[in-house]
């Protein structure tokens, strides 16, 4: 088999970015959950908090078994295997998405079809991150993750265009440039709106195929009985040196709060704004265009910020805009924008929550593109794998705080509005205890305590 360059192996784990982000633009924040909250269980306030449970039951899988299989994936050597399983869980998850028919009595099976591809996409991240390392120098994991976090938002983008124009209907039967469903989908039935799943499956899949042709894998070390075995020792011993690594553990507990809250914020902007301004998918979309834009436009710019201050930097100042993004959020409604009262037919509320989508986009995009090149920064290169699964632990230990108590606390006051307030907490912490994080970890520098 011919050499692949280094170019090409750069795009080939560049385009995972493109291929999975379809699964949180168009499943977890813009029009499936929406859709579902609102056709499928008929009640916004009820779907919130179903939603709410079921991506919190799915964290706890993710954060009980990621470190596991990361420590697993770093003793026997190949990742390639374990990512294409995920990638088929990916698959067939978001596939039967089309079954979710509106008013629907028994929507069980629907939720779990889409816990089985949340964590088939959060797994196969996992082992995609772990990647980033050997691509390039030290110095340039900053630009590589920002770049390949910018070509995911402009994938995610796309095929969000592609729903609304061709595929979304609203209440009236038509999508946003006003014609009927494309290929003979009944707007009736909303199979429009439901062809995001097999959408995202289809994407998903066909978008893949230069990763697994491009990106080279680890050669086998160990078999895979003892890899376990090995795996879970050395896993243990990590974990036992968290104490005494204060920069890592504290920057794997600082991103475990503020990930936590804007998984909170993705996950229930698009069912936020459907109950609380009354949008309909198409202006959800909308917002969603206009968050994705800003994400894929700073992801990269934060790249290169990252690249010259450092990811510290950008991800202590992305938190403080997000915190102000969502104080903003929480005090608008048909009623009132920041407490001033507006007329019952204002656009206000809408070009207000329009311009907190760019901010929640330009915010989001950098911070996660940031966190990836800092855990770069942190970890041991031969654990790579191990690392973004405790990672993914850290993101998901505590994953169900958000979902669970935006549930709870929606369920409590009946109101979307408070419902959100408790991610503005989570915000909170985790800048807190981005205090004690150093920029080249325990290694430390001569600047990175004042970073």
């Amino acid at each position: 088999m011919a050499e692949v360059s280094l170019r090409k192996r750069v795009w080939g784990w560049m385009l995972f970015d493109w291929a999975s982000q379809p699964y949180n633009t168009l499943l977890i924040t813009f029009i499936f959950a929406p859709y579902f909250t609102s056709a499928v269980v008929g009640d916004s306030t009820l779907g919130q908090a179903v939603w709410g449970y079921t991506v919190g039951i799915a964290g706890v899988f993710i954060a009980i078994l990621a470190p596991i299989l990361g420590a697993w994936s770093d003793t026997t050597g190949p990742r390639k295997p374990w990512i294409f399983l995920f990638s088929a869980m990916y698959v067939v998850g978001s596939f039967l998405l089309w079954w979710a028919v509106p008013g629907m009595q028994d929507y069980f099976w629907i939720l779990v079809a889409f816990g089985i591809g949340l964590i088939g996409m959060e797994f196969a991240t996992i082992f995609t991150n772990a990647y980033l390392p050997e691509l390039g120098p030290h110095d340039e994991v900053g630009r590589l993750s920002g770049n390949g976090w910018a070509l995911g938002y402009v994938g995610g983008l796309i095929a969000l265009v592609l729903m609304l124009t061709l595929l979304a209907e609203n209440d009236k039967g038509v999508t946003l440039i006003g014609i009927h469903p494309v290929l003979g989908l009944d707007p009736a039935t909303r199979e429009g709106t439901r062809s995001v799943g097999p959408l995202t499956a289809v994407w998903y899949a066909v978008f893949m195929i230069p990763f697994f042709l491009w990106v080279h894998d680890a050669p086998r070390r160990t078999d895979v009985k003892n890899a376990l075995r090995t795996g879970l020792r050395d896993l243990g011993r990590t974990l036992k040196s968290l104490p005494g690594r204060p920069s890592l553990f504290a920057f794997l507990a600082a991103s475990m709060f503020y990930r936590d809250a804007l998984n909170g914020i993705y996950t229930f902007g698009g069912i936020y704004a459907k109950g609380v301004l009354g949008w309909s998918v198409v202006n959800i979309g909308v917002f969603g265009i206009i968050g994705i834009t800003s994400g894929a436009l700073f992801a990269w710019l934060g790249g290169m910020a990252d690249q010259k201050y450092g990811p510290k930097t950008v991800i202590v100042s992305s938190i403080f805009v997000l915190v102000g993004t969502v104080i903003i959020i929480v005090l608008v409604d048909r009623q009132s924008v920041l407490f001033m009262p507006v007329e019952a037919d204002s656009s206000l509320p809408d070009i207000v929550f329009y311009f907190c989508g760019f901010l929640i986009g330009a915010a989001g995009g950098t911070i996660q593109a940031a966190s990836r090149t800092m855990l770069v920064h942190q970890a041991d290169r031969s654990r790579m794998t191990e690392a973004f699964g405790l990672y993914a632990l850290s993101g998901k230990a505590t994953a169900f705080i958000a979902p669970l108590s935006i549930g709870v606390v929606t369920g409590l006051t009946q109101s979307q509005r408070l419902g959100v307030t408790p991610v503005i907490f989570l915000f909170a912490v985790g800048l807190l205890l981005m205090i004690w994080v150093r920029r080249n970890g325990d290694r430390g520098d001569a600047t990175s305590g004042t970073e």
